[in-house]
């Protein structure tokens, strides 16, 4: 009974609190919806032209990404075509990896998924061993290091697991947060909480290097 009591208490209080956010979705609704009935068969035309418009950009700026590399984890030769790699597209992600460091295989089956995820981050692999001296310019030490640039310039640098709840378990969604928190992909979630627990919250206060150019 003293459960049953408690039950119905709780669905009481979780009912008194969807109330109130279920009312203010139906209104936003109604009042969507009368907007619509007012609008005339002119005001309809140029609604409709507005979304083509946009659904035409979209498909355009997706086609544009998608021929500049986008949409795909690629490896590049050398460090050389890095730099024509990141002239031509705003965010890049370059994960400097080594052959015989198994945590940049761990790295690759994430960014495998983050590429195809985030079309308008373009997802590079580049080994260092054919890369001495960008990791010079760049005082990459610790492999693996993901490489975050924006507009040519280096923002930010992910070093190793620390950032990703310190485990090689981390979820893809523990990546995308930590990306996200540089702004070098567009992460739709909340910043300040870490996709992980009993970890220290590093939404704000992720490390960032000096910026250099590439």
């Amino acid at each position: 009974m003293e459960a049953d009591a408690s039950v119905d208490m709780f669905s009481k209080v979780l009912e008194n609190q969807l109330l109130p956010t279920t009312k203010l979705v139906e209104e936003h609704l109604d009042s969507e919806i009368q907007k619509l009935d007012q609008m005339d068969e002119d005001e309809l035309e140029q609604l409709n032209e507005k979304r083509l418009e946009a659904l035409r950009k979209a498909q355009q700026q997706k086609q544009e990404w998608l021929s500049k590399g986008h949409g795909e984890y690629r490896e590049i030769p050398s460090e050389r075509d890095i730099f024509q790699e990141v002239k031509e597209s705003k965010k890049v992600v370059c994960h400097f990896y080594r052959d015989s460091t198994f945590r940049c295989k761990i790295l690759d089956r994430h960014l495998v998924i983050l590429s195809k995820k985030h079309l308008e981050t373009k997802f590079l692999k580049l080994n260092v061993e054919k890369a001495s001296f960008l990791c010079e310019r760049l005082c990459i030490k610790v492999i693996p290091t993901l490489a975050l640039v924006k507009d040519g310039k280096t923002q930010d640098y992910v070093v190793g697991f620390t950032d990703l709840g310190n485990t090689d378990d981390f979820t893809t969604e523990t990546l995308e947060w930590r990306l996200g928190c540089s702004d070098i992909l567009n992460y739709s979630e909340n910043l300040m909480e870490p996709p992980f627990q009993s970890q220290k919250k590093f939404g704000t206060n992720v490390t960032k290097l000096e910026k250099k150019t590439i």
